[in-house]
């Protein structure tokens, strides 16, 4: 029986600074090295739940956070 170590999920591509227009959607996107990995989206320690204002997006390695109505709180 061959046992294989799990290999960590990292970073393709991180988060980059994006400027926001008050009202606006603003979309934050990071590339992974694994697919359908699970993501999860914080601003500070809170923990970003689905909703109206936080829409989560997921397709193969790339993770998507988009913010509705963003307000300068969402910095």
């Amino acid at each position: 029986r061959l046992c294989v170590p799990a290999v960590p999920v990292l970073f393709k591509q991180a988060l980059e600074n994006t400027d926001m227009e008050e009202g606006k959607s603003v979309s934050l996107r990071c590339e992974l090295t694994k697919a359908d990995a699970t993501v999860v989206w914080k601003k500070g320690e809170a923990t970003l739940q689905a909703s109206a204002k936080y829409e989560m997006k997921q397709k193969g390695t790339v993770a998507e956070l988009v913010i509705h109505n963003a307000e300068p709180e969402d910095a």
